[in-house]
């Protein structure tokens, strides 16, 4: 079956094909006789035109057809005559008897079996006379091992061991090999071993001497091998152990030893019981009361020129010069961590003496480290050296900041002594001080020991502490000098005896009398009531339609009255713990010990240095002002939650700022740290007002939290209700009069009136707030209410110094006269408040506060309308 043709081929019809075609299409029925004789015809008829198509074809060129044919006909001919001359050459060379291949192919072999056995000949003559050769060598050197020649019985292992490995091929694996190998592993660890007893027996290194020999007597030798022989003929790998061990022990035991302790070193030279010459390094120990301390870098010295001397010229080229370049660092680092470094004095007067010596190190260096050892070295001794001046001032600024840290932390263990400091009005007090009284003369009642004890100047002058070990000593006599008073406020009691007619409180009853007033003030029983005058007493509240009272209602005069001017001393006193005058001394002793140095010219300028002496230990001074402020209310945090604690640590950061101020004021040469000075003398300040802050915070939240308690002071009218407030009411007398007696002995008087007024002004407001935020207020409910507003103004005490004279509350507490009118108004009549708004007494209260005040305590009549009407048109203008 033909295949398909594709498509896109031209297709040629042939008979064959046609036939094909047909014998496919056709089918059983009409697969007959007759069908294969059409089909026979028809391939017939075609072979007949074919063949007439090719007569014809020769018929029209007869000539080129005649051509051609002779042409193939030639070609045959000599086709079959080249076959025949083929086939005789082959028989010619492929014969096996006469043929030429296989003569020459047996001609070959016979050649090739000659050329092998003559290689094998050659071979085999090598390979004796290699063998030979390598036991006449092992030989030799079994002799210089037995005589006892070691360097070239080195020599002898080192060509033996050349011609193993050179050996040729075929005996390579022979067992006369591997013996002769083994033989010589054995010589050569012989070798190996006798050098290294040598190598022990020559160089002695102990605890007491160094021991050099330069010729040493081996078993077997007929005569000592030299010491450079020996350490030439060593293997490198035990060389490099032994020399390793060698500069261990020379650094352990006559280097590091030199500085660690007392020692004195003598070179000899001797013989041994063998009659060997030995060079001996001897060390023993000297007196302890030797305190030459430069007797270490002589030791250093005498032990390189020995070794220079003695063992460095022996030694083999690999190690002549790594060998010393090892010993320079390891020297480099025993002069610095063991002389100079520890050696650092901790006062000014023995830097001389150590200068000397760190310079004489600087020769060291130079002439052994860098002259013999290694020339490319770093010098290190000298970069520091240099800079000795820096590390010098970075030790004592290290000691000043841990006597500081000792010193704070030494505070907290105890009791901390205190003084009394002048602060000047001018400077920190707010700007209600100048409304407070004074006295004439000294308003605190101090002493005149405790008045001559001034933060700024001592009241002898003192012996100069350049370092500041002395401070102990120096305030023990300065406590007996000045007395300074030491305040106990785990239980100050009240001195004051405000309120006596309601009960004292058990914790603050005890110690009533021995409580100390710095203020010099003993009022009697009979005065310490509050020389307030009251407004008079309004009717009491009516009907809507009843008429004012006949009697004219003032704001209360003693509320009003405002102290005098201030005409006495421009100073106030506080309190200040003797801790931070230990701190301002340690700041002024590293200022002067810094201006010492600095004049001093001890120290010369470094080329490499950033800073000019003394600088270093003048900003220490800075630095232990930041450390008081960061250590202290970590270390004081349990005491620092006490209202007095805080205030005390308030002081005592005034103060120091104050002394911080005088310091870059009138010093001479803090010029280089008066910046840091400064900012330090801002942050103490900042740091004063925040705890004085924080402390008056402290007791408003507490007030505030207390007040919670009250519930708005709604439903007052019930009893149960009522009590609860009054007890809060209490409670919050009671935490101001503790608060007050806490700060009293320490606070200047400004600060003092400004921290009371601003816990009771909070607490008024609170108050305020919540009763004029009751909606309704009854009858019974205002009296209630009135009458818990009369406990507060036992607190109007506090700011009275004369009882013959009125109290100044009005200055610290801008809602006291605003609550003073409240519980009256809450007792008011219409009459009698429509009287006091119009007379504009009511100033302090806003317009929309006296309309929901209005509102709250009146029923809704007429009259409440025509007063809201008023009300609202706003505070009549005066």
């Amino acid at each position: 079956m033909s295949f398909p043709l594709p498509d896109h081929l031209p297709r040629q019809l042939d008979v064959s094909s046609n036939v094909l075609s047909k014998f496919d299409s056709v089918t059983l029925q009409s697969l007959n006789s007759s069908f294969a004789s059409s089909c026979k015809a028809e391939l017939d008829e075609s072979i007949r035109l074919t063949k007439t198509q090719i007569y014809d074809r020769i018929c029209a060129d007869s000539s080129s057809f005649q051509r051609q044919l002779s042409s193939a006909k030639s070609l045959k001919e000599r086709l079959n005559a080249l076959s025949g001359h083929v086939q005789t050459l082959s028989v010619t060379l492929s014969d096996s008897k006469s043929g030429l291949v296989p003569v020459l192919l047996e001609a070959l072999e016979a050649h090739q079996s000659l050329a092998q056995e003559s290689l094998d000949a050659d071979v085999l003559s090598d390979s004796l006379s290699h063998l030979s050769e390598c036991r006449a060598q092992l030989d030799a050197l079994q002799k210089l091992v037995d005589t006892g020649d070691l360097p070239p019985a080195v020599v002898a292992c080192h060509s033996l061991n050349s011609s193993l490995i050179s050996v040729p091929g075929p005996l390579k694996d022979a067992s006369v090999v591997s013996e002769i190998q083994a033989r010589l592993r054995v010589l050569s660890n012989c070798v190996e071993e006798l050098l290294s007893d040598a190598y022990t027996k020559s160089i002695i290194v102990n605890p007491s001497q160094v021991i050099i020999k330069p010729f040493v007597l081996v078993p077997r030798s007929l005569k000592p091998l030299p010491l450079s022989s020996v350490l030439s003929s060593i293997s490198s790998a035990s060389l490099a152990s032994h020399l390793s061990t060698l500069r261990r022990d020379i650094i352990t035991h006559y280097i590091e030893c030199s500085f660690d302790q007392p020692t004195s070193l003598t070179v000899s030279t001797m013989k041994d019981p063998s009659g060997a010459l030995m060079h001996v390094l001897g060390r023993f120990p000297s007196s302890p009361n030797i305190t030459d301390t430069g007797s270490p870098l002589a030791n250093v010295s005498m032990t390189l020129d020995f070794l220079h001397k003695q063992l460095f010229p022996t030694l083999p080229l690999t190690h002549k010069h790594s060998f010393p370049r090892s010993l320079s660092k390891p020297i480099s680092t025993a002069v610095l961590a063991r002389l100079l470094i520890p050696g650092l004095p901790s006062q000014l007067e023995a830097l001389p003496a150590f200068l000397q010596i760190a310079h004489k190190a600087v020769d060291l260096e130079d002439k052994y480290i860098v002259g013999m050892l290694d020339a490319s070295s770093e010098r290190e001794i000298k970069a520091w050296v240099n800079n000795v001046c820096t590390h010098y001032e970075r030790q004592r600024r290290s000691h000043i900041l841990d006597f500081t840290r000792k010193l704070i932390v030494q505070s907290i263990s105890s009791s901390e002594p205190t003084f009394y400091a002048q602060l000047s009005l001018s400077q920190d007090t707010p700007d209600k001080v100048g409304l407070a009284p004074t006295d004439e003369g000294d308003a605190w009642g101090l002493d005149d020991d405790s008045q001559s004890l001034n933060a700024g100047s001592r009241s002898a002058p003192e012996e100069e502490n350049v370092w500041g070990f002395d401070d102990n000593l120096e305030e023990e006599k300065e406590s007996q000098q000045a007395k300074p008073v030491e305040i106990v406020e785990d239980d100050p009691g009240d001195a004051w005896g405000w309120n006596d007619e309601e009960p004292v409180p058990e914790e603050l009853g005890q110690g009533e009398d021995t409580w100390d007033d710095p203020w010099g003030e003993e009022p009697s029983l009979s005065e310490v009531t509050p020389a307030v005058r009251t407004v008079p007493v309004l009717s009491q509240r009516s009907s809507a339609d009843s008429a004012p009272a006949t009697q004219r209602v003032s704001r209360p005069t003693g509320s009003t009255s405002r102290h005098p001017a201030t005409s006495g001393p421009i100073t106030e006193p506080y309190l200040v713990s003797t801790l931070a005058k230990s701190i301002i001394r340690t700041v002024e002793d590293a200022l002067r010990e810094g201006q010492e140095i600095s004049s001093s010219g001890i120290f010369s300028t470094s080329p490499t240095s950033t800073t000019t002496p003394g600088a270093l230990i003048m900003q220490s001074g800075a630095l232990v002002l930041d450390l008081y402020r960061a250590v202290y209310p970590v270390v004081a945090a349990a005491r620092l939650v006490r209202p007095g604690d805080v205030m005390k640590f308030s002081n005592n950061c005034c103060w120091l700022a104050e002394e911080v101020g005088r310091l870059f004021a009138h010093e001479r040469g803090v010029l280089v740290v008066k910046d840091k000075l400064e900012e330090c003398k801002s942050a103490l300040q900042v740091l004063a007002d925040s705890w004085y802050q924080d402390g008056i915070d402290k007791q408003r939240t507490a007030l505030g939290d207390i007040l919670a308690s009250a519930k708005g002071f709604t439903d007052t009218s019930d009893q149960d209700r009522y009590d609860d407030c009054e007890m809060a009411i209490s409670r919050v007398v009671r935490e101001i009069r503790s608060a007050a007696n806490a700060w009293k002995p320490i606070l200047p008087k400004g600060k003092y009136y400004t921290a009371v007024g601003a816990i009771v002004e909070v607490s008024l407001q609170r108050i305020l707030e919540n009763i004029l935020a009751i909606p309704d207020i009854p009858e019974v409910e205002s009296h209630k209410l009135s009458e818990l507003c009369r406990i507060l103004a036992a607190l109007e005490g506090l700011f009275v110094e004369d009882f013959s004279e009125s109290s100044f509350v009005v200055s610290y507490v801008p809602s006291w006269l605003k609550f003073s009118y409240l519980s009256e108004l809450l007792e008011a009549s219409m009459a009698d408040l429509t009287y006091l708004f119009e007379e504009g007494a009511l100033v302090d209260f806003g317009v929309d506060e006296l309309v929901k005040l209005v509102r709250a305590l009146f029923a809704d009549t007429p009259l409440r309308t025509k007063t809201l009407e008023k009300i609202m048109g706003g505070h009549p203008v005066r």
